[in-house]
């Protein structure tokens, strides 16, 4: 029923539209073409103007109301690089749109038709397109250099400082894989893949790197301050792992490890104090259509201090350890201790 309303609305639309039109043609016969033509032509150069002044306006108003307010402040230090980069191509775009679109709405309405007023034929100038051909294309150039530059630091060689996670998407998820105290990630094969055996990653348990690593779903852990490496990659379509607080982003492809590189700068805490919203969350998002419930892969970033994240990973268990429970040393002391025999002295 709603969708027959909405087809029927703007079917009425369309009638009323067109009978205006047939209306104003029938009028413009009666008065005389060319004085409805020049009448029409007025009320349209005015039209024009108030919506350049009322558009301009409205361009203000709104990045008053929202500027700063949707991404907020900057998380990576990449991220301030970015925004730098973006603000300046704002700026000068901005002065662009100004100048034409002030030209085009008032030279519409102050070169409209009247009476003894001939139009002016201006069909060739060499300096006039040696300017806009030569100016844009210096600036052009710059942008995308800057952007170029900002692209191979994001997407090169991480410091050696760097702390490496691997994060994987799937339908309709994130996977996250942590180094042990070796740093090393261990090798891992698509074949061994086996959630029911506690083995999600596909890691080879053969590979000693492996016996370290710690796997969790849908939050990561970082340190603030310290560079992070992600090695990204896909189970099953392509996915794209969206860091908007960090203003980062990368395609997370089957079969293709991706990374990039960033280094946290607020916290958790300190950017839910800096928002005043006590349930705010660094979000990761998957910015690449992928399916019926691209919609609800979502996972956060948990940034904290060096403390706390040691913390966090002394209460994880290697998931080499989850998959061999035969393997486990605490639970090899637990099995001796209850085997152990039960002796003590009678008191008479």
């Amino acid at each position: 029923m709603q969708t027959f309303f909405i087809v029927a609305i703007l079917a009425l639309g369309f009638v009323i539209t067109f009978q205006i039109a047939k209306a104003s043609e029938y009028v413009a016969v009666l008065r005389g073409y060319e004085r409805s033509r020049k009448q029409s032509n007025k009320i349209n150069g005015f039209l024009l103007l108030a919506f350049l002044i009322l558009g301009l306006i409205g361009v203000y108003y709104c990045n008053e109301q929202l500027k700063g307010k949707i991404l907020g402040e900057p998380a990576s230090d990449h991220g301030v690089l970015v925004d730098r980069m973006l603000y300046v191509t704002i700026a000068i775009t901005f002065i662009v749109f100004v100048i034409t679109q002030v030209a085009l709405f008032w030279f519409s309405y102050k070169y409209q038709e009247k009476e003894n007023q001939k139009a002016f034929y201006f069909p060739h100038n060499n300096k006039l397109e040696l300017i806009w051909t030569v100016i844009p294309a210096i600036v052009l150039t710059i942008l995308v250099g800057v952007g170029i530059f900002y692209w191979f630091k994001i997407t090169g060689a991480a410091p050696k400082n760097a702390m490496q996670v691997e994060i994987v998407g799937k339908q309709f998820g994130w996977e996250m894989r942590y180094p042990g105290k070796d740093g090393v990630l261990g090798k891992k094969y698509f074949k061994n893949v086996n959630p029911a055996a506690n083995n999600p990653a596909g890691q080879i348990w053969d590979d000693p790197a492996n016996y370290d690593d710690v796997f969790v779903e849908q939050e990561m852990h970082l340190v603030v301050g310290k560079p992070v490496q992600l090695v990204i990659g896909a189970k099953d379509v392509i996915h794209d792992v969206g860091l908007a607080h960090f203003r980062l982003k990368m395609d997370a492809v089957p079969g293709t490890p991706t990374t990039m590189w960033f280094t946290p700068t607020i916290t958790t805490a300190d950017m839910r104090k800096k928002t005043g919203n006590p349930d705010f969350v660094y979000e990761i998002s998957c910015d690449q259509m992928c399916g019926k419930g691209h919609w609800s892969m979502r996972g956060t970033i948990v940034v904290e201090t060096q403390e706390e994240f040691d913390a966090w990973m002394a209460g994880k268990k290697p998931q080499y350890l989850v998959a061999n429970p035969d393997k486990d040393p605490s639970k090899k002391a637990d099995t001796l201790s209850a085997a152990a025999p039960v002796t003590g002295a009678i008191i008479r």
